[in-house]
């Protein structure tokens, strides 16, 4: 009888500590899936230990956390590693926007331009990371044998999501992703703020850009279809073409449309090569023009464009953006 007692004991102690090890190993589940583990930690990224790999436009790329040489080809994602406080190694310092002036210094290394990069440069630096946008896209392969490279540019047709999405991934490589979460929290705030203003007051806009006396109109789902799709001003013209360059428009187009408000973004001001271009007001305000409702309101607007052509799609000339148009909207 003894012996049948220590038989049962033993076996209850057994199964004790059978169901306590599945129900362990249950909790442990579950609060793995709680908290993300395994899984993307946002779009387009996926946490691997002191990596993150990020998925892209142009393929998917493992990139080590807190990389030290980092070289970068894009200008907004530039403006938003300054904002982060992260530094950077090589940038190309051709037509570097004003307020980012600084990156212009000897102490970075001059990797080309947005458009052709200096690949025997780019290898003598042995970067850590290469961040490249549409200009470079064709140079995606070669690049990445240097070193490994991401492609980050802002979409036109989502433009808020694409920024999110690149802030929050940059956020993630660098270890600043409150910094980042912070950052972009400012900015939907007054993207709201804006676009109620802009909603309310029930006006249009035509957004053009001028190159040495030549006009381009900007839709919606354009490079600067923001002032449509997210500030909230309707389109003018709703069947303005989407391309890289714009629709080229005539000033009696500009007199037809009769918009409300008229955006001008100035490309000779900015750009190497426009020679003795006049300035945009100059060549805007023709008598044309000038019977517009836009001139006579007082509602053409000439935007900056360093934070409009040469950036855009960064922390600061996002917000810099936000605030030209607000100050324009009574």
């Amino acid at each position: 009888m003894n012996t049948k007692k220590g038989w049962l004991f033993t076996l209850l102690v057994v199964l004790s500590v059978v169901l306590a090890a599945c129900g362990g190993n249950k909790a442990e589940e579950q609060t793995g899936a709680s908290s993300g583990k395994g899984s993307e930690a946002a779009a387009g990224t996926e946490q691997a230990g002191d990596s993150v790999v990020i998925k892209h436009k142009l393929g998917e790329t493992t990139v080590k956390k807190n990389p030290e040489k980092v070289v970068v080809f894009d200008y907004g994602v530039l403006d938003t590693l300054d904002q982060l406080g992260v530094e950077v190694a090589g940038v190309p310092q051709e037509a570097v926007p004003s307020y980012l002036a600084k990156y212009e210094d000897a102490k970075y290394t001059n990797v080309g331009s947005l458009k052709e990069a200096d690949f025997e440069k780019v290898n003598a630096m042995n970067p850590d990371l290469i961040i490249i946008s549409g200009r470079l896209q064709d140079s995606y392969e070669e690049l990445s044998k240097i070193a490994p490279t991401v492609y980050m540019a802002v979409d036109n047709a989502d433009y808020m999501n694409s920024l999110s999405s690149n802030v929050k991934t940059l956020g993630e490589i660098f270890g600043k992703e409150e910094e980042a979460k912070e950052a972009m929290a400012s900015i939907e705030s007054s993207i709201k703020a804006l676009h109620d203003k802009v909603t309310a007051s029930g006006k249009n806009a035509l957004v053009v850009l001028t190159n040495e006396g030549k006009l381009s109109a900007y839709g919606a789902g354009s490079r600067f279809g923001v002032i449509h799709d997210v500030f909230g001003f309707t389109p003018s013209d709703a069947n303005i073409e989407v391309s890289t360059h714009g629709q080229s428009v005539s000033f009696e187009y500009v007199m037809e449309q009769n918009p409300d408000y008229l955006f001008v973004v100035d490309r000779s001001a900015v750009v190497a090569g426009s020679g003795e271009a006049a300035p945009a007001k100059q060549v805007i305000e023709n008598d044309l023009v000038k019977n517009t409702t836009a001139y006579k309101e007082g509602h053409i607007v000439y935007l900056d464009p360093n934070y409009w052509y040469l950036s855009g799609g960064g922390l600061e000339s996002v917000q810099e953006m936000i605030k030209e148009v607000d100050a324009s909207v009574q």
